[in-house]
């Protein structure tokens, strides 16, 4: 199943870098269907009574992530997946940008 986040009352910071989507067996980089090469970026996220931190799969690279860094998460989804007893939500978004500080 997949559904779509509302993130208008959410803000994001990224707890880290962005790391390279690797195949489970071959180690070779993920591609999306468009051969993009995909990223984890793990990040925290907080709004309306809730903390957490998540990781959300984007394609390309996000550049000049740090730890607390503010981004903006366009068209946030979250997935279901089970793999034999094994189950669980993954997160994926067509966009994450750093938050460019206002003057």
């Amino acid at each position: 199943m997949r559904l779509p986040i509302d993130t208008a009352n959410v803000k994001f910071a990224a707890a880290g870098p962005a790391e390279p989507v690797l195949d489970y067996e071959s180690r070779a980089p993920k591609t999306d269907e468009n051969g993009v090469p995909l990223f984890n970026v793990p990040l925290f996220a907080a709004g309306t009574g809730v903390k957490d931190s998540i990781s959300v799969k984007v394609a390309g690279e996000v550049k000049g992530l740090s730890e607390f860094t503010l981004v903006k998460v366009t068209n946030l989804i979250a997935s279901t997946w089970e793999v034999g007893t094994n189950h669980g939500v993954s997160f994926r978004a067509d966009r994450i940008e750093v938050v460019k500080a206002s003057a």
